[in-house]
């Protein structure tokens, strides 16, 4: 088997892909915009080939890279980033190079356009927050408020995470947001759902069937995290919620997701919300085509005692899953952000928790925004000690 696996250095644990793949006796063909010299020496180890481009950007070079690799190893069976950004590119190149095992250029804008999202929520008999485009204008909006009433949530009909979302009060901010912002028309706007974000994060076979399956609870939104500077805590779950494992699963079959690593994020109400559900209902946010951000993947691993990274390429190379799971846990990350000053120090966080702390790192510049400046992971047995860690980290001085 022929892998094709782009910017395999990005984020720097992605190496463990290739890894795996190649303990499976793929050809793992790494294409990135950096030199072979840059790259970790586990990710050196774990490529049969790479080839470098001056920038992932020029889809000329990444398709004359993937030419290069099909010539001297013969046909590419898989093309894959798993990162959200090169969804699209990754999907044209395997529409021109006819590799069948992901989805193609005709078929990304189903879940890249959160728009499109709703058509197929709908399929799957999911509940999701009613939404309008913003280029219907701002008279449109302002109808629909009457209906939902606000806060409304506006954002990137096409987007990652966070960004540039807004959260509109009033008439008056809803008539600002379309003033201020030249782009209002590849926006959609959302009416607010009161509640907690869970996801979902799965690995599905070729037929849409889920391999593994886990649960992750975030107690304020990102949205909030960004644009108020708040400190992320999050935290996965021992145990996925019935009600979320049965929606995440109807979804993985309505989105038609094929051999994938999936993070879909649903809201979890907060109280009762007219036409989707009651306290405690599950109820469709977005979904993304790919693993969870960050450190995620680890997490789930010490939560699940497992290998996420081996249960993907158990997918890739075989259709099926080959790697089991152990002991459950609870794994909670917390952050903190440079500008702030807190009770504990960074010593006695360490100090505290001691062989409980399975990750303890600086954050990079490119995720600080949503992740913190420092994070901290642990692994914990009960709801409580997670509670109990949370407030150690984040309580200020």
């Amino acid at each position: 088997m022929n892998v094709i696996f782009i910017s395999p250095h990005f984020p720097h644990t992605y190496w463990q892909f290739c890894d795996r793949l190649k303990q499976r006796g793929a050809n793992v063909l790494g294409i990135a915009d950096t030199s072979y010299e840059n790259l970790q020496p586990e990710l050196q180890a774990a490529l049969t080939d790479y080839y470098r481009v001056d920038t992932l950007e020029n889809y000329d070079q990444v398709y004359r890279a993937v030419a290069y690799l099909a010539s001297r190893y013969g046909k590419i069976d898989w093309i894959e980033s798993n990162n959200e950004y090169w969804l699209e590119q990754d999907a044209r190149l395997r529409t021109d190079f006819n590799v069948t095992t992901g989805v193609k250029s005709d078929g990304v804008e189903d879940f890249k356009e959160k728009s499109a999202m709703k058509k197929s929520y709908a399929e799957g008999q999911i509940p999701t927050a009613r939404q309008i485009h913003a280029r219907q204008g701002c008279q449109a909006v302002l109808d629909f408020a009457q209906l939902t009433g606000y806060p409304l949530i506006a954002k990137p009909d096409v987007g990652v995470g966070a960004s540039d979302t807004h959260k509109l009060h009033s008439d008056e901010e809803v008539c600002a947001f379309f003033a201020n912002n030249p782009h209002s028309a590849d926006y959609v706007v959302e009416e607010f759902i009161t509640g907690n974000i869970f996801s979902y994060d799965a690995i599905c076979d070729a037929e849409s069937n889920a391999l593994f399956e886990s649960a992750a609870w975030f107690p304020p939104s990102i949205m909030d995290i960004v644009n108020e500077q708040l400190e992320l805590s999050y935290v996965v779950q021992k145990e996925v919620p019935e009600q979320l494992r049965e929606l995440g699963r109807r979804a993985l079959k309505a989105f038609h997701v094929k051999s994938r690593f999936v993070h879909f994020e649903f809201f979890c109400l907060a109280r009762e919300h007219k036409g989707l559900g009651n306290t405690g209902d599950f109820v469709g946010l977005e979904v993304n085509m790919r693993p969870a951000g960050g450190y995620t993947p680890d997490m789930i691993n010490y939560a699940h005692s497992t290998d996420v990274y081996s249960i993907w390429a158990d997918v890739v190379r075989f259709n099926e899953r080959r790697t089991p799971e152990g002991e459950q846990f609870y794994c909670a990350y917390s952050s903190r952000r440079d500008i702030y000053h807190y009770k504990h120090t960074h010593q006695e966080v360490l100090d505290h928790y001691g062989d409980r702390i399975v990750m303890c790192e600086r954050m990079p510049d490119v995720l600080s925004g949503a992740m913190g400046n420092q994070m901290y992971t642990v692994k914990l047995r009960s709801q409580q000690e997670v509670e109990e860690f949370i407030h150690y980290v984040t309580d200020k001085a």
